[in-house]
């Protein structure tokens, strides 16, 4: 499975963004996929994870109630939307799949990242 993010960029505290993660392969209906964000000199965070059917996902406390994680199996994508964006979201975003379920710390598949800029 290749993993394909976009949907970054610029954008002012308080906006929104809404990123996308493209699979190619036919296993990613089967596989539970996360969101990472990891920002300069500091390590990867884990942000939320979705089950291969859609109907469990799990979030960080950090964006609990901001980010909402979705997917789309007919056309193998996963996404990220993000409201309320603020500056401490600056960050490489990364996409991740995972053959075990969302509770799982093991991820088998990973994106290349793209970044997010929130300005003040």
């Amino acid at each position: 499975v290749q993993l394909q993010a976009s949907g970054g960029g610029l954008v002012q505290a308080g906006g929104s963004l809404r990123l996308s993660c493209a699979a190619s392969g036919r296993t990613f209906s089967s596989l539970s996929m996360g969101w990472f964000r990891q920002a300069p000199g500091k390590e990867r965070e884990f942000l939320a994870a979705i089950s291969w059917s859609g109907a469990g996902t799990k979030y960080a406390d950090s964006v609990k109630g901001r980010f909402t994680i979705s997917r789309d199996n007919a056309k193998n994508t996963v996404y990220l939307q993000m409201n309320s964006l603020k500056p401490e979201d600056t960050a490489v975003y990364y996409c991740a799949g995972s053959v075990g379920s969302i509770w799982s710390r093991q991820y088998d598949y990973w994106g290349q990242g793209t970044l997010v800029t929130v300005s003040s």
